[in-house]
């Protein structure tokens, strides 16, 4: 049974963080570093590993924040339920449940053995929040679940796409008033069973109905799309060809057709050390004029292909790609290994002025093993369109891996993250953070405490390109945690 069943009543946490006053000083800009628990896995089934919740992703809209993850990790693959928190004040308070109707395990339960791949959205047209989620054991489907009243309450899962080998499902919505394709919204999942072949389905009505699925005009195989939307309704849709290059396509039509694919970038990866789940997925962004912001992690700058940086390009709204350059946390002669990025760009800004907030995990020391490694949380920032970027001290860490949820792939914190800024110009990076365990595990969601405001100041890169102390290997407490 689901814990919100007890007593036949739905209870929700609430709490509220303590917003700290207002820096004193250029060291406290950027500041906010210490973490808040925002959910924890609090499943039974015996089938899947207890506490575990990985893999956020987030979406904002004015003061609302949406985050959605997996809750009760399984070994060989999805999790007991997809979990949300919700703040409708800019990250002052938050809430937290778990999407009913989906799994056997949510409640009311719904038909699914296991549910993976969450990914959130909005649609201010139609006024409905989205989760969208893999659904199977039985079946294979991509879902989405809506709500209607702002995070609230959650319908039954509609079906986008039903049938063999879905993965790695994506979905977002056009909430650009002057797009002539305002309040569409779109999926791209891959499927497995024909080749990874990417495909595209299309809503006009706020998830409540979605089109036949649709594939870019030279049927690409891959996987990891994350579709972001222009002001003047063009869609653009980075992807990773099968961990090989990075590459996009698009659609001005409102998803009627999609165009052949174009490469941003080839990819160079340096295999992460303990045996963590991690591949060069792209994580993508786009600023209010229509530039597509596009970082994975890469290491052809390093020596020998020694560690991975994120990295980051350009998609231009004419088409045109910007060369790949290294964003500056620590020098290349540095044994850092840096990796899933969950990059947010302020959707009120653009160009040279753009404001860009990204978190990522790192190894302090990229040699390592899993019993060696120790597992960091940073924070990087640009206010300036990418071109200089501010640390802060960082989020949380040492973590051992064997904290981390197990998969057949590799020990876990999640194929991606995420961070959005809510309309008070603040960032709230979502990750995965595990703590020693008091039994098995221990791994649950956390955001910054305050959120992270940007331009005030901070620890900015050096001319060899390190900020100083981003990569320190001494301890970071994860700040005030609530204790439920």
């Amino acid at each position: 049974m689901h814990p919100s069943a007890v007593g036949g009543r739905k209870r929700r946490l609430v709490f509220v963080l303590a917003v700290a006053a207002a820096a004193i000083g250029a060291a406290a800009a950027l500041a906010a570093t210490s973490l808040v628990r925002i959910s924890s896995d609090p499943f039974t089934n015996g089938t899947s590993q207890h506490k575990t919740q990985v893999e956020p992703d987030t979406f904002a809209f004015g003061s609302t924040i949406v985050a959605a993850f997996q809750s009760g990790r399984f070994t060989d693959g999805g999790s007991s339920d997809i979990g949300y928190a919700i703040t409708n004040d800019g990250g002052t308070s938050w809430t937290h449940d778990f999407l009913p109707r989906l799994t056997q395990f949510s409640n009311p339960p719904g038909p699914y053995g296991r549910a993976s791949d969450p990914s959130v959205a909005y649609d201010p047209k139609h006024d409905v929040w989205m989760i969208s989620a893999l659904g199977f054991a039985p079946g294979d489907d991509v879902v989405v679940s809506r709500s209607l009243d702002g995070g609230a309450s959650w319908k039954k899962p509609v079906i986008v796409h039903s049938g063999g080998g879905t993965d790695k499902n994506w979905t977002v919505c056009d909430t650009w008033q002057s797009s002539p394709f305002y309040g569409n919204c779109y999926t791209e999942w891959d499927n497995s069973s024909q080749g990874n072949r990417i495909e595209m389905s299309t809503s006009t009505d706020g998830g409540a109905t979605w089109s036949a699925q649709a594939a870019p005009a030279d049927n690409p195989s891959g996987l990891g799309g994350v579709p972001v939307v222009a002001p003047d309704g063009r869609v653009v849709v980075p992807y990773s060809a099968n961990f090989g290059p990075i590459r996009y396509f698009t659609s001005t039509d409102g998803g009627a057709s999609w165009s052949a694919t174009q490469l941003v970038a080839t990819v160079t990866d340096h295999l992460v050390a303990g045996g963590l789940r991690t591949d060069p997925l792209p994580s993508a962004e786009i600023d209010k004029r229509g530039t597509v912001y596009v970082v994975w992690q890469d290491c052809r700058f390093r020596s020998g292909c020694s560690s991975n940086d994120i990295v980051l390009a350009t998609i231009k709204p004419s088409g045109g790609v910007s060369p790949v350059v290294r964003i500056p946390i620590d020098p290349v002669s540095s044994t850092v290994d840096h990796f899933i990025p969950g990059l947010a760009v302020d959707p009120t800004t653009a160009g040279d002025n753009a404001h860009l907030g990204m978190a990522y995990y790192y190894y302090p020391k990229a040699s390592c093993s899993l019993s060696t490694c120790k597992l960091d949380v940073g924070f990087v920032s640009s206010v300036d369109g990418g071109n200089t970027w501010l640390a802060s001290p960082r989020l949380a860490g040492p973590m051992n891996l064997t904290w981390l949820a197990s998969t057949n792939q590799g020990r876990m914190v999640g194929d991606y993250i995420s961070t959005s800024f809510a309309d008070n110009g603040k960032a709230f990076p979502v990750v995965a953070v595990a703590r020693q365990p008091t039994s098995v595990f221990r791994e649950a969601m956390y955001t910054s405490f305050s959120g992270f405001e940007l331009g005030a100041g901070g620890l900015a890169a050096s001319a060899e390109g390190a900020i100083p102390g981003a990569a320190s290997d001494h301890p970071a407490p994860v700040g005030p945690v609530t204790a439920r």
